[in-house]
């Protein structure tokens, strides 16, 4: 009897130790099945997975490369504007040291400004300098060679209108230079001269240069005005004239200078 429950017990433990063993290879063969199955399926999610991380790396870095071209674009902006301002410093200086060398700035207080409009129908320009700035109605404006080109007529908060003298709205008291004939110069409209009221037994040539008179109050003396081009004269009349060819060129005005005292 009891021989006979040793060998149960045996057996009992033969059978689990098999039970086990079939379990695990079962097991394995079970895995190794699923495996075999779903392998193309997660080999297809795995590339899918690949691809779309690839994709947002790609997307990254074209992102990243936006980004650096944009910031590269902004300091190329940022240096063609600098340059462009020390450009537009070194002319203005240039001009500036032309206007010392002719002493200008030692005879008036000057006020530098650019044309930033022109209206040679109209006989106008516009400067970019106005209340702000200072600028008055009727201050004398010229060239940085010292020509007279006209005066301020109108003033805004950041630009003034400036008449030119070959306006027909405009004249003004003048000289044949190195003599003691006076006149009046009148515009004509077109960017055109005339030097009148010259008395008759005055001598004048073509050629003669005139400037301004202390006379008329508000452009300073010895301005130069224009070049005696043809001259009028008859044997009735008391007085004789001269057309006159301006020392500024409309079209060559890029800076002038406000004289404001």
């Amino acid at each position: 009897m009891r021989f006979s429950q040793i060998r149960n017990k045996i057996l009992v433990t033969v059978i689990l130790i098999l039970l086990i063993f079939s379990l695990n290879f079962f097991q394995k063969e079970v895995k190794s099945f699923f495996y075999f199955i779903s392998s193309p399926i997660q080999k297809s999610f795995w590339q899918t997975g690949k691809k779309a991380t690839d994709f947002f790396e790609f997307f990254g870095s074209i992102k990243s490369s936006e980004e650096k071209n944009k910031n590269l674009s902004q300091q190329l902006t940022s240096l063609l504007s600098e340059n462009s301002q020390l450009k537009e410093l070194k002319k203005e200086n240039e001009i500036l040291r032309q206007a010392l060398n002719l002493e200008l700035q030692k005879e008036f207080n000057l006020q530098i400004a650019e044309v930033i409009s022109r209206d040679p129908s109209q006989d106008f320009i516009l400067i970019n300098k106005g209340a702000k700035d200072g600028i008055v109605k009727d201050t004398p404006v010229v060239t940085q060679e010292k020509a007279v080109c006209g005066k301020i007529t109108e003033v805004f908060e950041n630009f003034a209108r400036v008449m030119l003298i070959s306006s027909s709205l405009s004249s003004l008291d003048a000289k044949i230079s190195d003599s003691d004939t006076y006149g009046i110069v009148k515009g004509k409209g077109g960017l055109n001269l005339d030097f009148t009221l010259i008395p008759k037994e005055k001598e004048i040539k073509e050629g003669n240069l005139v400037v301004t008179s202390p006379l008329g109050g508000v452009f300073p003396k010895g301005l130069l005005v224009g070049e005696i081009k043809t001259i009028k004269k008859s044997d009735v009349e008391p007085f004789q004239e001269a057309s006159l060819k301006p020392f500024f060129n409309i079209s060559d005005l890029e800076t002038v200078f406000i004289i404001s005292e």
